[in-house]
C-alpha cells in the first residue's frame, strides 16, 4: 500500500523529506527503499506521520527564522513554535511580533522551511497572530491546540476556519490533551468522548493528536527521572491508554496520537544501561554508538520510543535539537517489518496464516492487517532500511557525524 504524495511535491515549498544530510552513497547503502519527499497537501494520514520529531522553539528567541532554518538544516523538518508555556505573561506581545516578522522573513525567502505550527495560549491567539502576518504569508502551516477540551474545541477550531479564509488556503490543527478532565479518573471517559465528538466534526483540519505528558505529571505533583519512561508512570500511563483507545482507532474514525516530550538533554553522564538490551540495540558494530552517543537521557528516549510504537503512538514532541534526529532514526522501518507488512496485505483480504519469510513468526492476515497499513504509511516517510542495516547503524549515521 502506498499513498500517492505527487500532488503535494508539485504544491509549492512546503514539504518534508528525512535524512537529507546522508550522502547519496550513504542513501543507497542504508535503505532498500529511500524516505519520500512529502508535501503539506498529501493526504493526512501520510503527513501526520512524517511530522516525526516535531521541534519545539519558544517565539521569543532572538532572530528566530535564522534559527528556524538552521535546525532545518540539522535534519528538523516539523517545528512548533511556543506561545504558550515557554513565553513568560509579559512578553507574550512581543513574541507574537517576533513571530509574525519571522514568518514573513521565511515566506519572503527561497530556502526551504520546515512544516511550522504555532501553539497559541488561547482561541483569540490565532486571530491576532494573523492579523500581525498581514497577506501574503505561506510558511505557516497551522496551530497546535494546548489544553484541547470538548469544551472550547469548536471556538479553536471555527477561529482557524475563518484563518483559512483569511490567507485562502489550508490550516491544520493538532490539539493537545493534557487537561485534568482526561487526567482525571472520574471524568476521563466523558471528556475525551466529548473532544472525539468535536475532532469528529472538523475531522478535515485535524492532523494529528498530541499527549501532553508534562502537564499531567504536573498535576500530580509528579516529575520522572531520566530512568523512568512516561510508561513507568502508571497514572499517566493510563491516560495514554485511554486517549490511544478512544481517539487512535484504526476502523476510519481515529487519528494518529503523537508521543508526549521527552525532557531531559545536556547530560554528560554517558553509558549503556542493562534495559536497553531488550529494545532493538542488541546489534552487532554498535560499539561507536554506545561509546560516542548513549547518555544517560539518551538512554531514557530510546526506551521511550520503543514503548511509544508499542503503544500505538507515531512520532514524538521534542524540545531539543539534538533529540530530532535520534526519533526520526528510530521511525524507519527494519525490512523484516516491512516484508512482513508487504505479506500480510497481500493482494486481497482473504484471511489465513503466513509463515514470516524471516522464518521467527506467523503473519495473520486480517489481525495484522491495521498494524502493516500503517508499517507501510511509516515506510514512505522514514524508508526501509537494508536486511543488513539495523537501527544502530542508521542512528550512527545520521546522529554520530
Amino acid at each position: 500500500m502506498t499513498i500517492n504524495s505527487s500532488a503535494a511535491n508539485a504544491a509549492g515549498t512546503m514539504q518534508l523529506q528525512h535524512f537529507t544530510a546522508l550522502d547519496d552513497a550513504e542513501r543507497e547503502r542504508m535503505f532498500f527503499r529511500v524516505p519520500e519527499p512529502i508535501g503539506i497537501d498529501a493526504p493526512p494520514e501520510l503527513l501526520s506521520v512524517a511530522l516525526g520529531a516535531t521541534l519545539y522553539i519558544p517565539a521569543s528567541r532572538d532572530r528566530l527564522a535564522e534559527l528556524i532554518l538552521r535546525q532545518r538544516r540539522g535534519g528538523s523538518t516539523s517545528m512548533v513554535i511556543d506561545l504558550e508555556d515557554a513565553i513568560a505573561d509579559g512578553d507574550v506581545d512581543a513574541a507574537i511580533t517576533n513571530l509574525a516578522n519571522a514568518l514573513r522573513e521565511l515566506s519572503a525567502g527561497r530556502q526551504a522551511a520546515p512544516l511550522l505550527f504555532v501553539r497559541v495560549r488561547r482561541p483569540q491567539q490565532i486571530d491576532e497572530l494573523l492579523a500581525r502576518i498581514g497577506e501574503g504569508v505561506d510558511s505557516l502551516a497551522g496551530f497546535v491546540l494546548p489544553k484541547f477540551t470538548g469544551v472550547d474545541g469548536d471556538d479553536y477550531l471555527g477561529r482557524i476556519d475563518a484563518a483559512q479564509a483569511h490567507i485562502g488556503r489550508a490550516l491544520y490543527a493538532m490539539p493537545i490533551i493534557e487537561s485534568t478532565s482526561v487526567l482525571h479518573l472520574e471524568t476521563r471517559a466523558s471528556a475525551l468522548e466529548s473532544i472525539r465528538q468535536v475532532l469528529g466534526k472538523h475531522r478535515d483540519k485535524i492532523l494529528a493528536v498530541r499527549i501532553g505528558g508534562t502537564d499531567m505529571c504536573g498535576a500530580l505533583g509528579i516529575r520522572r527521572d531520566p530512568d523512568l519512561t512516561i510508561y513507568d508512570v502508571h497514572p499517566v500511563a493510563e491516560v495514554i491508554g485511554a486517549i490511544v483507545n478512544v481517539l487512535g482507532r484504526a476502523d476510519g474514525t481515529g487519528f494518529t496520537i503523537t508521543g508526549p516530550v521527552w525532557e531531559y538533554y545536556n547530560t554528560h553522564d554517558r553509558m549503556f544501561r542493562p534495559l536497553l538490551r531488550n529494545t532493538p540495540f542488541e546489534e552487532i558494530d554498535a560499539v561507536r554508538f554506545r561509546t560516542h552517543l548513549v547518555s544517560r537521557d539518551l538512554d531514557g528516549l530510546l526506551r521511550e520510543l520503543v514503548l511509544d510504537r508499542a503503544n500505538g503512538l507515531q512520532g514524538k514532541t521534542v524540545i531539543h535539537p539534538s533529540h530530532v534526529n535520534v526519533v526520526n532514526a528510530m521511525s524507519a522501518v527494519p525490512h523484516e517489518e516491512y516484508d512482513d507488512a508487504v505479506a500480510v496485505l497481500g493482494v486481497d483480504d482473504t484471511g489465513g496464516v503466513l509463515a514470516s519469510t524471516y522464518r521467527n513468526k506467523m503473519n495473520e492476515r486480517r489481525p495484522h492487517r491495521n498494524w502493516a497499513i500503517k508499517t507501510l504509511i511509516r515506510s514512505q516517510a522514514f524508508g526501509v532500511l537494508r536486511p543488513d542495516i539495523g537501527v544502530v547503524d542508521l542512528l550512527t549515521a545520521v546522529v554520530v557525524r
